[in-house]
């Protein structure tokens, strides 16, 4: 298993990879919905290091969790020659429970001016206020105690 740590959309982000699959982490865009560990917690265990062990299930099982992932935090590369992921169709919104807005789908977020902030097939939206990393959801309505 390789772990290393290059830039993709020039944000830090760590990938976890062997021959048939590299997992991408964005540890910025996570909001730990826990989707993944709940999906495959042989692969994906928050108390190991590293935390994303390729090697404990197929690249097709691996592919199916990630693309569950709400923030799009994690995302997946096929080196084996597997499907890539792929958009939803429509683009949906689905507003969570005194939380973000998950947006899925083909995602093209501007700022005032017009200009690109991120591209994506799934997000979390903050909707409270509260994050530092806006417009991206970081967990802060938690502790702001926001009520949707």
């Amino acid at each position: 298993m390789n772990e290393s740590t290059p830039s993709r959309d020039d944000e830090p982000h760590r990938v976890y990879s062997n021959d048939r699959i590299a997992v991408h982490w964005n540890p910025g865009r996570c909001v730990h919905s826990e989707r993944c560990m709940h999906g495959l917690p042989q692969v994906f265990q928050a108390s190991a290091r590293p935390w994303v062990q390729v090697n404990a299930a197929t690249a097709d099982e691996i592919a199916a969790v990630v693309a569950r992932c709400p923030s799009g935090a994690l995302h997946v590369e096929r080196l084996d020659g597997g499907p890539a992921e792929e958009a939803r169709d429509p683009t949906t919104v689905e507003p969570q429970p005194n939380g973000p807005l998950y947006i899925s789908g083909h995602v093209r977020i501007l700022d005032a001016s017009g200009a690109l902030i991120r591209e994506d097939m799934r997000v979390a939206l903050c909707r409270c206020g509260q994050s530092r990393n806006k417009p991206f959801c970081d967990g802060s309505h938690e502790a702001a105690g926001f009520q949707a």
